[in-house]
């Protein structure tokens, strides 16, 4: 059955959904042909999410250090249109299940593979079949034998119940027409004690009515995020604990101006945008324990052996 309902006032959700496919879509297919990294985001044609200057994007820009991405297809990393890096933040653990909402060429999927080690799994979820390819692509490249990419909607999720340890996003849930549904379904799919670690666009203080209302800026992940407050009513209300939104990146003036290029609007409105938008790490918990005990965190450093001597030293220094 098609859904309808309108969207903030933007388009019904099949609509936003086309719209966006077809965005991300153009995206990949650039990637795919061999495009230089700058023109993800042509200029005057928003490509990415974020801005449309193809020279400098505050939304998408230095989320990965190369030491990370070493050894990954380029291509992944060229088709990363996020806005943070969840893999970095989630705390992913050797044999974990981990299933990335919204997943596009497939970087985080790979990264999270390579963290959660061939005794555990990592699976993509995405509805443009440009991505998809593109993902199975770069999989293809990393020889990663422990990813697997699903087509579907993350209002959606083609999964059971209680099967995933922890759930990741990087700038995609404020795509969507109805984030109640996926939060709930992300909370359906979780284990008992399964995590939510999803990078977001996450807005203080609100935003004009013509900024949410833009479509250029919805499908470039600014006009339909979620304020703070909201985010973590709707996390509790789906039955999570202890949400909490951990800001990484605040956008200034100078980033307000570069998200409206290509909008039509008015660029004066960058004063009533700054402040307002950021980028964050919202975390949550789903109740019960988990069927797998984390490790417990890496000591800094190693301490010394207890001295065994009544001289204070330990047998083995000196003679």
């Amino acid at each position: 059955m098609s859904e309808s309902k309108d969207v903030s006032g933007v388009a019904s959700i099949d609509e936003l959904r086309a719209t966006v496919r077809e965005r991300y879509g153009a995206v990949a297919q650039r990637v795919a042909d061999g495009a230089e990294p700058g023109s993800c985001c042509g200029s005057g044609s928003s490509g990415c999410c974020g801005t449309t200057n193809e020279t400098w994007d505050p939304i998408t820009s230095d989320l990965y250090d190369a030491g990370e991405t070493a050894g990954l297809p380029a291509e992944a990393l060229l088709a990363s249109l996020g806005c943070g890096n969840p893999t970095a933040l989630a705390e992913l653990q050797e044999g974990e299940v981990v299933l990335d909402l919204g997943s596009g060429g497939g970087i985080d999927v790979l990264l999270s593979a390579k963290r959660v080690g061939a005794s555990g799994k990592a699976y993509g979820l995405d509805m443009t079949d440009e991505m998809l390819a593109l993902a199975l692509e770069n999989k293809e490249k990393a020889g990663a034998t422990n990813v697997e990419f699903l087509k579907g909607h993350i209002e959606s999720i083609p999964l059971p119940s209680n099967t995933v340890d922890v759930i990741i996003s990087n700038c995609v849930i404020n795509l969507s027409g109805d984030k109640r549904k996926v939060i709930a379904e992300a909370f359906r799919v979780l284990k008992p004690g399964g995590r939510f670690a999803v990078s977001d666009i996450i807005v203080r203080g609100g935003l004009p009515e013509i900024v949410k209302a833009n479509m250029p800026l919805w499908t470039g992940c600014v006009a339909g995020a979620l304020e703070e407050g909201e985010f973590i009513e709707l996390l509790s209300q789906a039955g999570f604990e202890s949400p909490s939104i951990e800001p990484t990146r605040e956008y200034t003036r100078e980033d307000a101006e570069a998200l409206l290029v290509g909008t039509g609007l008015d660029p004066a409105l960058a004063g009533d945008v700054q402040g307002k938008v950021m980028s964050g790490f919202v975390r949550a918990t789903k109740p019960g324990k988990s069927a797998r005990p984390r490790k417990p965190a890496r000591p800094l450093a190693t301490l010394a052996p207890a001295p065994t001597r009544a001289c204070g030293c330990d047998d083995t220094c000196c003679t």
